[in-house]
């Protein structure tokens, strides 16, 4: 019972989606149905060794079948490879695949991998350690790919170019128009293109890599195939390719069948200790696109793309939207610009994305892919009252700013540079903020019934990043116990 209490303590400090939406943009913060989770709770999915006898893992074996079959459906790509752990070495797996089968070809001199500015950071180092020499290519105000820079760079290194990455919808939350015409440069120039799954919440249903250009992507279940992953994990990030690159996919030494198209052939050997990555949690994916369906999984997406756009528009005339479509839409997120906000008074991203917790919200992404901006992805699971509500929190926190910029309030010393408040200062008899309580800690009516309340107040966050406390025991302790 103590235990119960104890964890419900720890749980109250958070803001989870139990509580309200996690607006993280290029996370995808979806809902986790229980229906998903309950499965791997069950002692034979949850008891299995990975090396236990096929004829005795029937059951995963079915389950890994069905489900690289529904992603494929979904993708467009002839196969797919689960044993990544992380979109990271999804990314890492695919080019390798690039590799080994450019090698086949007698093509193993190519070793050039073009990767756009905007592109993550995991994208370059990926590259790096598959043994690629990374060249960047330029982007454009709109932050799409400059196109003719694309098409002198692969038309510079023709001989020497193995792989395009690409993120499609882009980093900037962007269809990029020219995607078709991208991947067609790649192949004329004897590349490979790698699309970066990412964003693939904005595409299930709709759109199918596999058939429009690229040759390899990564999808991220922990992701768009709603594995849950708060808190740094766990991540499942499988590949899905064309029918040439199959046979080199990742295989097992212990395991036989890990990858049926690769017969005697040579493949990119093993990416991960267990020869299906994360089984465990594949269940959930499963289970996800098992209920849904094709119309369920085109629903999802037209729902999160709808949901993006609609809080692109409220907060539009507040807060600029940095990156639209030529027909001002966004895909599934959005970037909103305050560096003009941060230029004119002070107040900085930060200050707004903890003056939010004030209001009960977790903040968007900070200062990605553009600093002191806030990436916002409210995915298909909000309701139209929490998104709402969410605009209605950003557009009052506006207002607040505004005041600073009037002069009206000091320009370090107001409800935003001292957020978030905690309920420590609510009972201090000694109240020397120059504003209300009431603004502090209910700034709009509905927190008088449901009230978050952060456990600690403003951290220094430059402070603790320069001045790391080690809080391991010392080696004289561990002698001490023993005595």
């Amino acid at each position: 019972t103590e235990m119960m209490r104890y964890l419900r303590k720890l749980a109250s400090k958070d803001i989870a989606l139990d509580r309200a939406m996690i607006p993280l943009g290029s996370c995808t913060m979806k809902l986790n149905a229980a229906t998903e989770m309950l499965p791997i709770t069950w002692r034979e999915f949850a008891n299995m060794h990975p090396f236990a006898p096929l004829d005795q893992a029937q059951g995963y074996q079915q389950l890994f079948e069905e489900l690289e079959q529904m992603l494929c459906e979904a993708t467009g790509f002839d196969a797919i490879s689960l044993q990544p752990n992380a979109g990271s070495q999804g990314e890492y797996s695919g080019l390798l695949t690039i590799r080994k089968y450019l090698d086949s070809k007698g093509q193993g001199a190519r070793d050039v991998c073009l990767i756009p500015a905007s592109a993550h950071g995991t994208n370059p180092a990926s590259a790096i350690m598959a043994g690629m020499r990374v060249i960047i290519v330029e982007c454009d105000e709109s932050g799409n790919i400059d196109v003719e820079d694309l098409r002198a760079k692969a038309s510079e290194h023709t001989d020497s170019l193995a792989a395009f990455m690409v993120t499609y919808p882009s980093t900037h939350g962007v269809f990029e128009e020219a995607i078709i015409e991208i991947c067609d440069i790649i192949h004329d120039n004897g590349g490979q293109v790698y699309m970066d799954g990412a964003n693939m919440n904005a595409m299930v249903g709709i759109a199918r890599p596999g058939k429009f250009g690229p040759d390899v992507s990564h999808l991220n279940l922990h992701k768009t195939f709603a594995i849950p992953h708060g808190g740094g994990g766990p991540g499942v990030g499988p590949i899905g390719v064309r029918s040439h690159l199959a046979p080199f996919l990742a295989d097992h030494p212990v395991v036989e069948g890990v990858n049926p198209a690769a017969g005697s052939g040579e493949t990119i050997g093993t990416i991960a200790s267990a020869p299906w990555g994360s089984a465990s949690i594949l269940p959930i994916s499963w289970s996800y696109m098992f209920m849904l369906k094709g119309h369920g999984l085109k629903r999802a997406t037209e729902i999160a793309i709808l949901n993006a756009n609609y809080m692109a528009k409220r907060l539009n005339p507040h807060y600029p939207v940095l990156y639209t479509g030529r027909a001002g839409f966004v895909a599934h997120e959005c970037v909103v610009d305050l560096r003009p906000i941060k230029e004119s008074c002070g107040i900085t991203n930060e200050d707004v994305a903890k003056r939010l917790i004030d209001y009960g919200f977790h903040a968007p992404t900070m200062s990605f892919p553009v600093v002191d901006t806030l990436m916002i992805e409210p995915t298909e699971s909000e309701s139209l009252y929490e998104i709402d509500r969410l605009c209605d929190a950003l557009i009052q926190i506006r207002e607040e700013i505004a005041a600073v910029e009037r002069g009206e309030v000091e320009a370090d010393n107001n409800v935003l540079t001292n957020a978030p408040h905690s309920h420590h200062l609510l009972f201090d008899e000694e109240w020397d903020k120059p504003y209300t309580r009431e603004l502090a800690f209910f700034p709009v009516p509905e927190l008088h019934d449901d009230k978050y309340w952060p456990p600690v107040g403003r951290v220094d966050n430059v402070h603790g990043d320069r001045h790391l406390i080690c809080t391991c025991p010392t080696i004289d302790s561990y002698r001490e116990a023993a005595e």
